[in-house]
Order: C-alpha cells, then structure tokens, then sequence
C-alpha cells in the first residue's frame, strides 16, 4: 500500500520524492545545527568572558592574561567572579539556561512559568547587592526586579527598570532561537520578556531587533548587507512592529502618499536598519579594524546596548563562519567583553552552526552535556514548528 501511495509505478515519481524527503531531513538538520549552535555559542562566549571580565585599562587586562585569550580562565582575586572557576557560567549563563528550560517544557513562551522560575530559583540566591548570586555578580536591571519582587513585593509586571544594558538580549536568546521561523511570536514574547525588567522603549526595539537578526540566521539567510532589508520587508507584511514612513529600500515618499499608520510598537526601524551597515562594514575594504577585537574601542568598552550591538554585529559579519576568531576578538576587546562575546557567540554560532564550534570550546565548558541537551531539545522544538 505504502509503495502505491508513493505510486511505485512510476521511478520518476518515486525519485522526486525521495529526493524531496532527502532535502527536507537534510534542511532540518541543518536548521538544528544553527539553533543548536546559537544555543550553544552563547554560553561559551559567556564563559570566555568570565575571568577577564570588565577590563577597561587594556594594559592590565594584559598584564593579567598576556597579550591574547584564548581558552577559558579563571578570574583574578579580587575582580569581578572572584571564586568562580574556568568553564563555568555567569549567571547570564544560568538565566539563560533558565529560560530554555522554561521553554522546553512549556514548549514555547509561557511568561508565568519563567516569572515562577526567577522567583524560585533565582531570587533567593540574590541579596540585592553586586556581589552576590550565580557567577557571583548581579546586573543591575536583575537587582532592581528583584529589589521591586521581593522588597516592595510587587507583581511582576511592576519590575521593570531603566538600565540600557543587554541582560534581556542576553536571556531572550533562546526565545529568538525558539520562534525562528515565527517573526510576530519571537517579537511579541521578547518585548514582553524585556519589558519585565528594563522598560526603555529603545532598548526594547534593540533587543527586539537582535532577536529578529538571530532568527533569520537560524533560518540559514546570511549576515550581509542585504539582511535588514528582509527584516524590513517583515515590517511591511506587519509580521515585525516597527513603524516605517519610508518606500521600499528607504526611498522617499511621493507627493500625496498618505502618511502610513502607526500600527508598530517602536517609533522607528532603525534598530533593524543597523546590522547590515556593521555587515557592509566588515566586507569593505576602505574600511579595517585591525585587529579586530579593537571594535571595542571603535564602537565602545562601556555596557550600553547602543555599544554592544554594533560590536557583535560586525564580529559576527566578519567572522562568519569562524566562530573562534569572532568570540575570542570579542574577549579580547575589553570592557564589557562578556556581553559583547555572548551577543557574538549566538550570532556566529547560528551561522557555523553547532558543527563548526572548535570541539575545545565544548569540552572547557562546566555541565557541557546538560547545556548540549538543552540545545538539542530547544532545535527540536524549532523544526518541529516546520514539519505542522
């Protein structure tokens, strides 16, 4: 029955479509070697970040580490981790590995559930200070939630703060990953996300647009110049909620066009218009930043996501398909270098996939089997989406 179905009767038929199921299992796989490498690639850029984290003087960051950092390290007494061993995770690490969790088992974004699991499994670990919690260093939308949960016991909802720093591009990683192939589910959970700890309305459309920029490159698109103009085109279909005025591929409007409704969140794309600049920049020749880890001092050492995504977008551009050579020039710029090599670990580790990730980084890694499962689980869920 099966083989008259396949209508066996016919061998052209019969290969077309066992070529067809061929490109479909090989797509897939794929897809899950992306996912599973953005997963995967953020945890090793967070715990690159661990031991030389927050350097701002370049030349004790090389006193401390010499003149290149290559493998994962050990923070120095008295800095930032103090106590915290090579391999292991900040507790960026361990919110993100939070969330997918949150996502595995609810299979997909339930906001209740990862609010329970901050309360639960997070929270109590924190006092409220810097120095405490997971990885042994609280950000500080993190401390101001949980100053609001827990002191002035508000409802989550009531938690969000004004820092314009990257802790919930950081945790919504694996949303971005989740909802690769679904533009408005991915925008509306990691606006949500964002929103119940940091509530600056640029800073949610620049996480949103990190999260759009990592989906598409889970789908397989490259990053180059031509990728906000697909973000864009999502814009106009109404599956991004960003507000646009101007025409196709940033063309002026006519006389008499009407102005075009504000039915996105954000006031501008602009947050979606950036990477492809950062992208034409790594390919164009009048233009070098040698070595590269010094984007940091082009783009800025400081945490401010408005630093940061420039920084990681061009690595990521640039180093393509090199994972090593994108995490490890993220280390080693300094500053905020953990967020920067986090941001750059998903991006570039989407891109490579899991596959293409130096076996070394995976072996340093503490609880590298669990970590490797949760990815594995998560990119499950990804092409399951593809095969409804």
């Amino acid at each position: 029955m099966a083989k008259q179905a396949l209508g066996h009767n016919n061998p052209t038929i019969v290969k077309k479509i066992k070529h067809e199921l061929s490109g479909l299992i090989m797509s897939n796989n794929h897809i899950q070697d992306r996912a599973e490498g953005a997963m995967l690639g953020a945890w090793i850029g967070d715990a690159l970040g661990l031991g030389p984290h927050w350097y701002y003087n370049l030349e004790e960051l090389h006193r401390d580490y010499g003149d290149w950092i290559n493998q994962y390290t050990d923070p120095k007494p008295g800095r930032y981790h103090d106590g915290m061993r090579a391999g292991q995770l900040s507790q960026s690490g361990f919110i993100l590995a939070l969330m997918a969790r949150s996502l595995i088992e609810c299979n997909g974004y339930d906001e209740k559930d990862f609010c329970r699991r901050m309360d639960l499994e997070l929270f109590p670990l924190l006092d409220g200070k810097p120095v405490s919690g997971p990885g042994r260093y609280t950000s500080q939308s993190i401390r101001e939630a949980w100053r609001r949960r827990v002191q002035q016991n508000l409802p989550w909802g009531q938690t969000g703060g004004h820092a314009d720093t990257t802790e919930a591009i950081e945790r919504t990683i694996a949303i971005a990953v989740r909802y690769a192939f679904q533009p408005t589910r991915l925008a509306a959970a990691i606006t949500a996300n964002t929103l119940l700890t940091q509530t600056d309305d640029t800073v949610v459309s620049m996480t949103v647009a990190f999260g759009a920029v990592l989906g598409l490159l889970v789908q397989g698109h490259p990053f180059d110049a031509d990728l906000s103009g697909k973000l864009m085109r999502l814009v106009r279909s109404g599956e991004l909620p960003f507000h646009t005025v101007t025409r196709d591929d940033l063309k002026p409007l006519r006389p008499g066009d009407p102005d075009p409704p504000r039915a996105g969140r954000f006031a501008s794309p602009d947050a979606l218009l950036s990477p492809s600049y950062m992208a034409a920049a790594a390919v164009d020749p009048g233009i070098r930043i040698e070595p590269a880890w010094k984007v940091s001092i082009v783009y800025g050492m400081p945490c401010a996501i408005y630093h940061m995504l420039p920084a990681a977008y061009y690595l990521s551009a640039r180093f393509h398909n090199d994972f090593e050579s994108a995490v490890l020039h993220a280390v080693n710029g300094g500053g905020q270098n953990q967020a920067r090599a986090i941001l750059t670990g998903a991006l570039t580790g989407a891109q490579t996939g899991l596959s293409g990730i130096p076996k070394r980084f995976l072996d340093g890694l503490e609880n590298i089997d669990r970590l490797r499962e949760m990815a594995a689980e998560l990119a499950l869920q990804v092409t399951d989406v593809l095969a409804k």
